[in-house]
């Protein structure tokens, strides 16, 4: 029992706080006018993260909402990240295979998770050290192609298989603190 509470323990600390994250090869990708995350999503640019999308809450993943996906993208993908992770960049997760005509997640049931730096696929909410603010980076890629990513991949996959790809990139960033 003291094993399984000091590996969740060390988990946290190792999460935004105080370990390595994955890190990112992938440079920002160029802005294309209109392609954009909408106020009408649970997230907004710079406004702080609702705890129910954290550790500290249900760490459920926001529904995100977006609009003007360019016209020859034939695929989208998705990282939601912390730049601000002492070890460097966090990934908390990890989203691929998106149709291009969709403008919102939850979505597209043939989309795919991959691997977050907590160890598992899917969504992994923010968890910086408390009372330290971190910024969180949410990425929407439009890709010139689809991309042949099995479920479960993980950020260096990631990111080798869609930077080549890269033709826009719409941006959000929202901070969040703990107590």
């Amino acid at each position: 029992m003291r094993r399984a509470a000091l590996a969740g323990t060390l988990l946290l600390l190792a999460a935004c706080g105080g370990g390595g994250g994955s890190g990112t090869k992938l440079d920002e990708g160029p802005a294309a006018a209109g392609f954009r995350f909408t106020g009408a999503a649970e997230l907004a640019e710079g406004k702080p993260i609702d705890a129910r999308f954290t550790c500290d809450g249900a760490d459920v993943a926001p529904a995100l909402v977006w609009s003007g996906v360019p016209g020859d993208a034939r695929q989208l993908a998705l990282a939601f990240e912390d730049p601000d992770a002492p070890g460097g960049t966090f990934t908390h997760w990890l989203v691929y295979g998106l149709d291009p005509k969709l403008t919102h997640i939850p979505g597209d049931p043939r989309a795919r998770e991959g691997e977050n730096d907590f160890g598992r696929t899917g969504y992994g909410g923010p968890c910086p050290p408390e009372g330290h603010e971190h910024e969180y980076v949410l990425r929407l890629l439009a890709l010139d192609a689809p991309i042949e990513l099995e479920a479960g991949a993980d950020r260096e996959a990631f990111d080798d298989a869609v930077a080549p790809h890269v033709i826009a990139e719409a941006r959000l960033t929202a901070p969040y603190q703990r107590g």
